[in-house]
């Protein structure tokens, strides 16, 4: 009966167009919103091939000896170093440690090279000097415009990476320079990140185990 009621009053939310003019409680709000993004969930089912085949080309990557490249501008920088420091470090497994790069973490690089050059190119850049044939590169970006993002990928194609990208915004211009667009149905910046972090944090778990399951054949 709750979950009915929920739905009836996320529907009349969403009718109003999520004005003020509904009369709402703040326990209702919150239950709308959240089901709002549990709506959003249930349409990124879609997203499983892609979530499949970017895990699948981290796992081939890190079996190679190579490593993963990531970038992103604001919330989507953060999301960089955080999928960096689940693969460096663990996400649930005890194991070695995997390499990876956010090239979002050094101040003093980013603000040289965006006085030196332009903030375009502050993450092409580092691509042309740290990416190897074989590694995989991911940019992310809720808008799919970044125009340092597409410089990027463009770079890291040209060096020999694999590209990934996180997008929202039905892709944006970066869905036509990335091998593997991951799209999350949305034009709302909070639930793309969100949805973002639902996606890495399964393929973190998905590569983890893979690497973990050779791991103890090769011993």
């Amino acid at each position: 009966m709750l979950k009915v009621l929920s739905r009836t009053v996320y529907k009349e939310f969403k009718n109003q167009n999520n004005t003020k003019k509904l009369n709402l409680t703040n326990k209702n709000e919150i239950e709308a919103k959240i089901l709002e993004r549990l709506d959003l969930i249930n349409s990124s089912i879609s997203l499983v091939p892609e979530i499949e085949k970017s895990s699948s080309a981290i796992i081939k990557c890190l079996k190679k000896g190579n490593k993963v490249v990531l970038f992103g501008n604001g919330g989507s920088a953060a999301d960089a170093q955080h999928i960096a420091a689940e693969l460096i470090g663990k996400f649930n497994l005890n194991r070695k440690s995997l390499p990876a790069i956010a090239l979002t973490s050094n101040s003093s690089t980013i603000t040289a090279l965006a006085n030196d050059f332009s903030f375009e190119t502050v993450f092409s850049r580092q691509c042309e000097s740290l990416i190897s044939k074989g590694d995989v590169s991911i940019g992310i970006s809720t808008s799919g415009n970044s125009t340092n993002i597409i410089k990027a990928l463009i770079t890291s194609k040209k060096m020999g990476a694999i590209t990934i990208a996180l997008l929202g915004n039905n892709g944006g211009k970066i869905k036509k320079y990335t091998d593997i667009p991951i799209i999350v149905k949305s034009s709302s910046t909070p639930f793309i990140q969100e949805i973002h972090r639902i996606i890495y944090h399964i393929v973190c778990e998905l590569v983890e185990k893979e690497i973990v399951k050779t791991s103890k054949k090769t011993k």
